[in-house]
């Protein structure tokens, strides 16, 4: 089955629930955090399905792989923001651990599809 749209990705769709789920749970936190902590989970959070997408739509492989890794980074980020939210008490630790398994989920399908990526690359033989 070929894909005709970065829509169409599973990887993608996933992100996009970590998105609103990222969203759900920015909105718990305390309105002295809203350009704060609140505004770093959704922009990090926000960057993974977007970084998919802009990688789909570059023409070469290694743009591509380059934008799987800054999705790949900017997943991490959002892990570690909703981490601080959950040490310093503004976010229930069972919310925390459902938005991190979310997370490991996306984090797995990223890792695939940039091994499988990787192995499309012509390897070069040095003597």
């Amino acid at each position: 089955m070929r894909i005709e749209s970065y829509r169409e990705m599973l990887v993608w769709q996933r992100a996009m629930d970590l998105v609103v789920e990222c969203y759900r749970l920015s909105d718990a936190l305390p309105r002295s955090e809203l350009f704060g902590l609140a505004a770093q989970i959704r922009r990090s959070a926000c960057s993974v399905p977007a970084n998919v997408a802009e990688g789909v739509g570059r023409k070469h492989l290694g743009d591509y792989l380059r934008h799987l890794s800054i999705a790949n980074g900017s997943l991490k980020e959002t892990e570690t923001h909703l981490l601080v939210a959950g040490r310093v008490g503004y976010l229930a630790e069972s919310d925390v651990q459902r938005a991190l398994e979310q997370s490991a989920e996306v984090g797995k399908m990223l890792a695939g599809l940039i091994r499988r990526l990787q192995s499309l690359r012509p390897r070069i033989k040095v003597p």
